[in-house]
């Protein structure tokens, strides 16, 4: 039977991390999800690890289907992003990425919210434990949705583009602790983008164009979810949960060269 919800996991050399990510996703609340895993690292395949094949096998028999594939052409993340769109069947679709760790009301939380709101996107910003004592208290400012989420547009610099400092850190951690925000009542709020853990409505995110653009812009990039979701916001509208309950493994980031940000590079004059 086909499954509304799809995750989508582009990695690159984190094996390790990697399997952690999988093992995560065995437990979950939300059961009725598929995985397509898309490796393009140049070193040996994630399945000739027998850890990482023992969570692959964990989660099928827990009645997912998991496609992996490993890919040789290398033509950055937005490409890559747009290859497991283009082979996606399922309403919703969850790019996640290859260094998290997630509590089990993650995937069943936005499931819920999405559906609810029918919005372009919901995603939980992670957190760095790293940081669970730094408390910033000039970056925790909170805007809640009061009913539902709307559509905004947002660029590159002005007012609302700086909520992203909310997702700093353990920022979002700590809201949500002296809030007393619990699984159980999570909520929603403005977001200027979100990272890492982003569920989309399929349909609306191919309207946009979903990465179609890695065909102009250089091989060497970032920002590229960032771009999509705020044309999905002008659009359709997104928003963010809290609680995150999605924990940053605090690696080194795949992706060296990050010298071109995709929004400033597209919303300047590009016309797509």
């Amino acid at each position: 039977m086909r499954k509304n919800l799809e995750v989508l996991i582009p990695t690159f050399n984190r094996t390790t991390a990697l399997t952690l990510t999988l093992l995560s996703l065995v437990y979950q609340e939300e059961k009725k999800f598929d995985l397509i895993i898309s490796d393009q690292g140049s070193r040996e395949s994630p399945m000739s690890n027998p850890s990482f094949r023992t969570v692959i096998r964990l989660l099928e028999i827990k009645g997912h289907y998991v496609k992996f594939i490993h890919r040789k052409i290398n033509k950055g993340i937005a490409e890559q992003r747009q290859y497991l769109l283009d082979k996606v069947k399922a309403k919703y679709c969850l790019y996640l990425d290859d260094d998290l760790i997630l509590e089990k009301y993650v995937l069943k939380g936005l499931f819920n919210v999405i559906k609810k709101e029918k919005c372009g996107f919901v995603g939980r910003a992670v957190t760095g434990l790293s940081f669970a004592r730094d408390k910033r208290q000039d970056q925790q400012d909170i805007e809640f949705w009061r009913e539902h989420v709307e559509t905004e547009k947002i660029m590159p610099g002005d007012r609302k583009w700086f909520r992203f400092k909310l997702h700093n850190a353990a920022n979002l951690y700590h809201v949500e602790k002296k809030m007393k925000i619990s699984s159980e009542n999570q909520k929603i709020y403005k977001v200027a983008w979100v990272g890492g853990c982003v569920m989309y409505d399929t349909l609306k995110l191919r309207s946009v164009g979903g990465f179609e653009f890695w065909k102009q812009i250089p091989k060497n990039h970032s920002g590229e979810e960032v771009y999509v979701q705020l044309k999905l916001m002008e659009k359709y509208g997104g928003c963010g949960v809290i609680p995150s309950g999605v924990y940053h493994q605090e690696l080194p980031t795949t992706i060296k060269d990050r010298s071109v940000n995709i929004p400033e590079l597209l919303f300047n004059g590009f016309p797509y």
